[in-house]
């Protein structure tokens, strides 16, 4: 089971967080053949928005979404105050297996959109400063929360199975002459295996790293893969083209629209006789 730990430290004011995932991992891998740079990638930014969503005080949704100009488009993963997270990748050209972020991307930046039920959306841009997507991150933090923050990520492979891992430490806002502390805490941090990471319990890893210190660890989150698509929002979208647009697409596609769900591989297939329906109970007439 996917999962995530919040935890604070007694006698510093700092915050930290741990996340596995391999079956969500798995889940945004599945029905795509993305080259291991991407895949990796990927792996990133699944533990990052999963860490991102942690600190969400609200329902509400958060994407981190890197884009640019290079053979690797666009990746995003979205996530959820429930850690509920889904994630996807275009590719439009050759990416070697050891390609660097610049590499992949060319000239591109980071886009983190927080988006409250309740409330305004909140959109930061990161540009690409550093040569990864974790610095990139933590830079971030830095520049436009003023927060320290430090991302420990491992990616990897355990029992057979792609593998995604991570912990973040956090200064906690409104304090001051944290320094010390926080480099002891990241130095820590930083002789964390992958290994370590991947196959001890949440317990075990933080004994190993912090084993001087007073911990206080809150309860263990679920972490699952969905995605979010149904025929209800293929049709929702549908309904958005005009009429006639949607009657040349039925034509061009011999009578049977295809929509293709680039999170989980799901296709959606609507003929001239749902079309019909969808347009009455939309109030859309073709003239």
């Amino acid at each position: 089971m996917d999962t995530l730990n919040r935890f604070l430290f007694d006698n510093h004011p700092i915050r930290g967080e741990i996340t596995r995932l391999d079956q969500t991992y798995q889940a945004i891998l599945d029905n795509h053949t993305y080259p291991i740079a991407v895949q990796n990638l990927l792996g990133e930014l699944l533990v990052v928005t999963s860490l991102l969503t942690a600190t969400l005080k609200f329902e509400g949704d958060i994407a981190v979404q890197l884009q640019g100009d290079g053979a690797l488009s666009l990746a995003v993963v979205n996530g959820n105050d429930q850690q509920q997270l889904r994630g996807v990748a275009r590719v439009n050209g050759n990416i070697a297996d050891d390609a660097t972020l610049k590499d992949m991307v060319g000239n591109g930046y980071i886009v983190i959109t927080i988006t409250p039920k309740h409330g305004e959306r909140y959109q930061g841009i990161v540009g690409l400063e550093k040569d990864t997507l974790i610095g990139c991150i933590e830079n971030y933090f830095m520049q436009s929360e003023q927060l320290p923050t430090r991302l420990f990520v491992k990616i990897g492979v355990h029992d057979n199975k792609p593998m995604a891992a991570g912990i973040l430490l956090q200064v906690l806002p409104a304090n001051e002459n944290t320094v010390e502390s926080f480099e002891h805490l990241s130095t820590l941090t930083e002789t964390i295996t992958s290994d370590e990471l991947f196959q001890l319990s949440t317990d075990e890893i933080l004994y190993r790293l912090y084993n001087q210190e007073e911990i206080r660890l809150f309860e263990t989150h679920d972490i699952t893969f969905k995605c979010g698509c149904s025929p209800q929002r293929c049709e929702d979208s549908l309904m958005t083209l005009p009429a006639n647009q949607i009657d040349e697409i039925l034509r061009e596609d011999g009578g049977k629209i295809d929509i293709h769900c680039d999170y989980c591989g799901r296709h959606y297939l609507f003929d001239a006789i749902d079309i019909a329906e969808m347009k009455n109970k939309h109030n859309v007439y073709n003239h």
